[in-house]
């Protein structure tokens, strides 16, 4: 969006309060997130009859919720659901002159190029998202509706994209999806992910690439072989198990089983040196009983998995799940466990990051920090930004949005710190 309100003769500005329009990009997963997005609608409509001329808002909210939400928020002045990207300059431009623009969504069908993108100053990492849509259609999951079937980009046009921000001074591409590891079944020629990966590891200027969502059904072997001899992918994996009682998985839609997790985290462990695993953990689904969460407790004891969120299911009106006649964990359980699981993972947590003291690590360093003996945050290539820990450093090689080597000194429970000398 931002990119092409540029080609539109639009401009940035840093505050709110002077802008003459203001956009709010939305999610609308589960309830926290819908929740999330109207506070911050109503938050910033206060501007309205200021500088501020238009109030627009984007993303899955107004898919998922329609006229209704258009209802709701009177303040608003302009819908934009993920299928309406490509309309939002004209959009904008109406309104700017005096025209009214309908309230009408297109089908989530609209897929990014390399051509549409705008980088901000200064951040040494980038997200590319290699494909928009999922096509899993797990029973308490709505990202079907809210952004459409499976959509691959052409490997090409990913390559001209990673290669532009290269040679911006980007030193860390992440690739992202709702499921990377389908990526490329829908195109004509078939792409792989593994062959993605190649392509993009060949790219001379390009130091990490880091790999995201990965879906536990579909990760291959192939896949960590290709992480496990490559000396720019980032000896990292995300993989969103969410539960591990078969019983649940198999009412999640999850196509997957207990077993074949195991299998996947031992061969990860075994193929990829030095790998972080990185998971995400539901809990409280409908027939999660006292002895399944047990079972996914202690499996989370066995797994020790480097990094782990957990969140707690949520009835989302739209999804097979709500309707599920299996009994329902009460609030207060869910809280519960949540509680008990994070509290284990922070220990899990501390005791992998003091695995990693006395080992010599490459650091991308991110900018600045609070910590008057360690002056410069960065991350290791077991952390990813905005979810993981970071590693803050201090040495006089330390120099912001290049990556040093360092040895780690310290560890907490989520963070680490590091001398470049």
């Amino acid at each position: 969006m931002a990119g092409a309100l540029l080609k539109g003769g639009f401009f940035l500005v840093q505050k709110p309060e002077d802008a003459d329009i203001i956009i709010v990009n939305t999610c609308a997963f589960i309830r926290p997130a819908v929740e999330e997005s109207v506070e911050e609608i109503l938050e910033l409509a206060r501007f309205k009859g200021k500088k501020c001329r238009i109030l627009a808002v984007a993303g899955c909210l107004p898919r998922r919720y329609g006229r209704a939400i258009k209802e709701a928020l009177p303040e608003v002045d302009l819908f934009l659901g993920p299928g309406d990207i490509p309309r939002l300059v004209s959009s904008l431009n109406k309104l700017l002159s005096g025209m009214s623009v309908p309230f009408h969504l297109f089908p989530p069908k609209y897929l990014m190029s390399h051509q549409e993108r705008l980088l901000l100053p200064a951040t040494p990492y980038a997200y590319v998202k290699i494909a928009e849509g999922c096509s899993n259609f797990c029973s308490y999951c709505l990202i079907p509706h809210l952004r459409g079937k499976k959509r691959s980009r052409p490997p090409d046009d990913i390559l001209l994209e990673v290669e532009a921000l290269a040679r911006s001074g980007v030193k860390e591409i992440i690739l992202i999806a709702q499921d990377t590891t389908a990526y490329g079944t829908d195109l004509p020629q078939r792409p792989t992910l593994e062959d993605l990966l190649k392509d993009l590891s060949a790219i001379p200027s390009v130091s990490w690439i880091r790999l995201l969502y990965t879906h536990p059904a579909r990760l291959r072997e192939s896949l960590l072989k290709v992480m496990g001899e490559s000396e720019k992918i980032c000896p990292y994996l995300d993989l969103p198990i969410q539960h591990v009682n078969d019983r649940i998985l198999k009412a999640m839609n999850r196509r997957y089983d207990r077993r074949h997790v195991e299998k996947i985290i031992n061969m990860a462990r075994a193929m990829v040196p030095n790998i972080a695993l990185r998971t995400t953990i539901m809990v409280g689904f409908p027939g999660e009983t006292e002895k399944r969460f047990e079972e996914l407790f202690n499996f989370i004891k066995w797994a020790k998995f480097d990094h782990l969120g957990t969140f707690a299911f949520y009835p989302e009106e739209g999804t097979k799940a709500a309707k599920l006649s299996l009994t329902y964990v009460p609030r207060r359980v869910k809280e519960e466990r949540l509680h008990l699981l994070m509290e284990e993972q922070a220990a899990i947590s501390r005791e992998a990051n003091e695995r990693q003291v006395g080992l010599r690590q490459k650091i991308l360093i991110e900018g600045v920090s609070e910590k008057t003996d360690f002056p410069y945050r960065g991350r290791t290539p077991r952390q990813a930004p905005e979810i993981d820990g970071v590693t803050y450093v201090r040495g006089e090689k330390a120099k912001i949005g290049e990556v040093v080597e360092g040895l780690i000194v310290a560890a907490d429970t989520y963070d680490l710190y590091a001398e470049c000398t």
